[in-house]
């Protein structure tokens, strides 16, 4: 069942059209991606679908009882209000009753002995009592301490751009709604909670659509795509994966029919300039048929951005961090951190908000300094730094005065040069948008506008923190693609999985208490050795339950079977079970053959992490690693044959 329609929607901000005749359907269950360029009008498309903006022309039709919660991509909220508070402001009745109960009683708190206050929290109460709205609280702080919140008390004036999204995606989630429509909801939170968020909504019943440029996200979230291309809306029945399928499909047949249409379009003017009399009828026919196939627009050609910027000579040293220290306030972030980057290097950085990672890019762009300990750079380094603010952008100047303030001309990998204005149209700013004031651009173009700048500076270093906020997914391909060729090295702030999978083979997770953590490998490869401690912990514990309980079963108080093998069969008639040589020789000796591989495992881990600045050593190592962890297995395989059928012998013995 459709429980909204759109129909022919169109939308433009001077000249330039953001979608035109956009039509679809959206069922109870789709759960859509919306996907496109920036500043192709993904937002505004969901602030008309909202209702919180008028298109200029066509209608969206919502069914009757279909309840919308909108996360906007830059709440805003009273910043006097608080935290707990906040969640309930913009809700329906039930959530602005209990915002109203929270209201009163911090009024009460401070004039216990007003006697109109104290009427109206029983009367609120009573309310809170009629509609069951206690729950609402317990469930906005449950999500909220998800998210990384967990001071309710604390005012929304005083949390950063980041914590005030959070709070606003806490209230979107627990609004009860048919349609949950979420502009970039995974920006500014951790990896974490990224991860409940997909799981969260993966099994949230209602529809939901949703602008992120997370790629695992869309691909396990969504089962619906919508393309918003130079002003087309195209849909796709697909996840992203299946999406990225269609649309080259899509693609090559657009690009065969504007191939027809240009050698149709080359042979009428050949007969064109061939000098036809418009006489005859048919020659009449011709001539209007070349004047129509001239004036036809062609199909959009979809542009790549091209950064294959040169970057500056680097030496062999790079970046040295020497036991460096740094607490705020009565935190500790980091403490005793030691690392020496290499040439090629491509660290993630990971860990939950608030933990310091973004401290640790500030001390090594020597904005911040370590309380104990160094950072040396090499004197060949050229930082480029990505911050999550583009707090060097003056709003007032316009978009080439900004490249050109980089350089006027750059050169390429390849060696050729190209002009300020070039390069401004490789990153998808036509001529006649590069005299656009940054003020009136949208936030993911200046997020694409500011890459350029500190790319065109042609650094050695590149320090990106949280670089996938607010970008494109097809900007942040190019990106990656970048990072492929880039010779220097990179430190990467990031809550994207895919990001950090597909860019870093090295991880720094902050673990709190001032830890941080050296792994190899990309976040899946963390991931998954994280989940396999935690299995191994769970089946430790049900190891240890298991031999105590056939140690019982076994010890003659009566209440076993006399069987530890657990066969029905009568002991007598059994065959008689014995080990042979080899298994004898080998049962005598496993149990020491085991512990020497845990130990052996566990001098390989402890060299990783003395060597993690050695990247030649950390490959050999990585590869030992597999050995011994496959010769661990083995060993423990065996181990469980061979204590087995030792208890059998004995219990057929005893029996």
């Amino acid at each position: 069942m459709n429980i909204m329609t759109a129909e022919q929607l169109s939308k433009s901000y001077g000249e330039k059209i953001l979608f035109q005749d956009a039509s679809f359907g959206m069922g109870e269950y789709d759960k859509i991606g919306v996907v496109g360029v920036n500043g192709t009008g993904k937002s505004t498309f969901l602030r008309v679908l909202a209702g919180l903006e008028q298109a200029d022309s066509g209608k969206v039709t919502i069914n009757r009882g279909v309840r919308i919660s909108f996360l906007a991509q830059n709440p805003e909220f009273d910043p006097d209000t608080t935290v707990l508070r906040g969640v309930f402001q913009n809700g329906g009745p039930e959530h602005q009753l209990v915002s109203q109960y929270m209201e009163a009683v911090e009024e009460l708190d401070l004039l216990p002995t007003d006697e109109s206050l104290q009427t109206r929290v029983s009367r609120l109460s009573q309310e809170m009592d009629r509609l069951d709205a206690w729950g609402l609280e317990n469930e906005a702080k449950s999500v909220l301490t998800r998210l990384g919140i967990a001071d309710f008390s604390r005012k929304m004036g005083m949390l950063s751009g980041g914590q005030r999204k959070r709070v606003a995606l806490a209230s979107a989630l627990i609004l009860p709604s048919e349609l949950l429509i979420m502009d970039e909801p995974t920006n500014h939170i951790d990896n974490d909670s990224v991860a409940w968020l997909e799981s969260y909504l993966q099994k949230r019943r209602g529809a939901l659509l949703i602008i992120t440029h997370d790629r695992y996200f869309l691909d396990r979230v969504c089962n619906v795509m919508l393309e918003l291309d130079h002003g087309r809306l195209f849909r796709y029945e697909a996840n992203y994966s299946r999406f990225l399928e269609l649309k080259s499909e899509r693609e090559e047949r657009e690009a065969a029919s504007e191939q027809k249409r240009q050698n149709l379009l080359r042979s009428e003017l050949a007969w064109i300039r061939r000098g036809a009399q418009a006489r005859s009828t048919k020659q009449k026919a011709r001539i209007e048929r070349f004047e129509k196939l001239q004036g036809m627009k062609p199909e959009y050609k979809n542009e790549s951005l091209d950064i294959s910027v040169a970057s500056t000579r680097l030496g062999r040293k790079i970046v040295e961090i020497e036991g460096i220290r740094k607490s705020a306030g009565d935190r500790l972030l980091i403490d005793g951190l030691t690392y020496t980057a290499v040439p090629g290097d491509r660290v993630g950085i990971v860990g939950p908000n608030g933990y310091g990672k973004s401290t640790l890019l500030n001390m090594i762009a020597g904005r911040v300094q370590p309380e104990e300990g160094e950072v040396v750079l090499g004197q060949t380094v050229k930082l480029g730094y990505f911050t999550q603010e583009h707090q060097e952008m003056d709003p007032n100047q316009r978009a080439i005065e900004y490249i050109k303030d980089a350089a006027e001309v750059v050169e390429t990998a390849d060696g050729s040069r190209i002009t300020a204005a070039q390069m401004l149209e490789r990153f998808l700013f036509p001529p006649a948008s590069q005299w656009t004031p940054i003020s009136k651009l949208s936030g993911g173009e200046k997020r694409r506008l500011y890459l350029l700048r500190i790319l065109m500076e042609a650094p050695n270093v590149l320090l990106l923190d949280e670089p996938t906020n607010d970008l494109d997914i097809q900007t942040l391909t190019v990106l990656e693609s970048y990072l492929d060729e880039f010779p220097g090295a990179v430190f990467i702030v990031s809550h994207d999985r895919y990001f950090l999978d597909r860019t870093v083979d090295k991880l720094m997770v902050f673990e709190g208490n001032g830890v941080v953590a050296i792994h190899a490998g990309d976040y899946s490869d963390y991931e998954e050795r994280m989940n396999a401690a935690g299995s191994a912990v769970k089946d430790g514990a049900g190891s240890s339950a298991g031999s105590a309980e056939r140690a019982k079963g076994s010890s003659g108080n009566g209440t076993g079977t006399g069987n530890a093998s657990g066969s029905t069969k009568d002991p007598e008639r059994a065959e008689k079970l014995k080990f042979s040589y080899k298994e004898q020789r080998e049962y005598e000796t496993i149990d020491a053959d085991v512990e020497a591989a845990e130990q052996r495992l566990t001098d390989i881990t402890e060299q990783m992490a003395h060597a993690a600045s050695d990247a030649m050593r950390l490959q050999e190592l990585m590869a030992e690693q597999q050995q011994a962890e496959a010769e661990l297995e083995r060993l423990m395989e065996r181990w469980t044959y061979l204590s087995e059928l030792a208890e059998r012998i004995e219990a057929q013995k005893n029996g």
